[in-house]
């Protein structure tokens, strides 16, 4: 039988039995949108995460109260040590021959009231060389000012939703919002940009570290962040400045500082992971279609045993049988998965139009893993039932028997 005839055979069996293929391809089609779907989420959020830590800049270390090893694991988002951070160590590292500029940071949760309106919010005290490391736009007015660390000033600058429920639509720049037990002016509006690094500075209030800390009572600083002169000398950069706060802190090492390379080699792994994971779940789902064709295949060979035992007496051989069941679940397959293509991407496409900040991305491993599993596991359960087709002897098919009755 020729590939063309083998074709239009299967094809008018296909489309006779309607329901029978409709459930076929359901099953493969589910099957191929979940392992697309679930791999091209898995994919957009390891994306999501790595821009969201890109967005520091590879010359930019994070340094944290209290020593913790990072070999091996993920890096803590704790430290905890005997002796805090305080602007004068950020002073001294500040100073290193290899530093461009420091960024303390001072965050906690206040009230914050203005207009009658009052809100509990993040916030965060730092400098104006923070804004640039973490490449925060203006939307109104200007960022906060450049001053000595140590100095306190009434001066903040807050988010867009900030403005939004505290201000309304009235003007915002110069007007007075109190937070906790003090005021400060609002000399600048943050552009909107949702979360970054699990923190949404549009519902932020930002204000001097000094400032921040007479606020919420503390000498020691949440987190320094360090940036060099030049990503080439992250590495040369990193001991002088655990040298520094070791001499600083009476020979005690008890900090931790961590480059953008080890958060992003630790988080890409994990995801990768997780991803690989999902996919291997959803393609469970395939395996079950499998078990589905080979039942309507069983099915199919005894519903058609009149049919095989006329082909087989007009000279097709058990190969030539044996094919044609087997190109029959190969097709179906085929139609199933790329409507399960066509589906996964329009999910996918359909989570993007909603949240257009999520990048979503199908590995192409996902999309041909898929499509050959889909393949494979149609042409492995189709099997038995094709070779059962094959070997009937001819004169009991013809008769509708499957085997010789006694």
């Amino acid at each position: 039988m020729r590939p063309a005839d083998l074709l239009r055979f299967n094809g008018r069996l296909l489309t006779g039995q309607w329901f029978r293929t409709l459930m076929t391809l359901l099953a493969t089609a589910v099957g191929v949108a979940a392992v697309l779907l679930l791999t091209g989420l898995g994919e957009g959020a390891r994306r999501f995460v790595l821009n969201e830590f890109n967005l520091l800049g590879s010359d930019v270390l994070i340094m944290l109260p209290g020593r913790k090893e990072t070999s091996g694991g993920i890096p803590p988002l704790t430290g905890e040590g005997t002796r805090d951070l305080t602007l004068a160590d950020a002073r001294a590292v500040e100073s290193l021959p290899g530093i461009a500029s420091v960024a303390p940071l001072v965050v906690g949760l206040t009230q914050v009231e203005a207009e009658g309106r009052n809100r509990e919010l993040m916030v965060v005290g730092t400098n104006q060389r923070f804004f640039q490391m973490r490449q925060l736009e203006m939307e109104q007015g200007r960022p906060l000012p450049a001053m000595r660390l140590d100095r306190a000033e009434a001066v903040c600058v807050i988010g867009a939703e900030v403005r939004h429920s505290l201000f309304g639509q009235a003007p915002v720049l110069g007007r007075w919002l109190r937070t906790a037990d003090r005021r400060c002016r609002v000399i600048g509006v943050m552009a909107e940009r949702g979360v970054s690094l699990g923190t949404d500075m549009s519902e932020s209030v930002i204000i001097p570290v000094a400032s921040a800390q007479q606020l919420f009572n503390t000498e020691g600083l949440f987190r320094l962040f360090i940036q060099v002169r030049h990503p080439s000398l992250i590495e040369s950069t990193k001991p002088q400045i655990l040298q520094l706060i070791q001499a600083r802190h009476q020979g005690e090492r008890d900090v931790t500082l961590i480059t953008q390379d080890s958060l992003l080699g630790v988080f890409d792994d994990i995801l990768k992971l997780l991803t690989l994971s999902v996919g291997a779940i959803a393609a469970i789902s395939l395996i079950v279609a499998g078990i589905l064709i080979m039942n309507i295949t069983l099915i199919s060979v005894t519903q058609r045993t009149s049919e095989i035992g006329l082909l087989k007496a007009l000279g097709a051989s058990e190969n030539e049988v044996h094919r044609l069941f087997l190109s029959e679940a190969l097709m179906m397959a085929l139609l199933g998965s790329a409507l399960g293509v066509g589906t996964g991407y329009a999910l996918l496409g359909a989570a993007h139009w909603m949240w257009p900040e999520f990048p979503v991305s199908v590995p192409l491993w996902a999309l041909l893993g898929a499509i050959a599993l889909a393949l494979g596991v149609a042409l492995v359960f189709a099997w038995l039932p094709a070779r059962k087709a094959a070997r009937l002897p001819p004169v009991l098919a013809l008769k509708g028997l499957t085997h010789a009755q006694s």
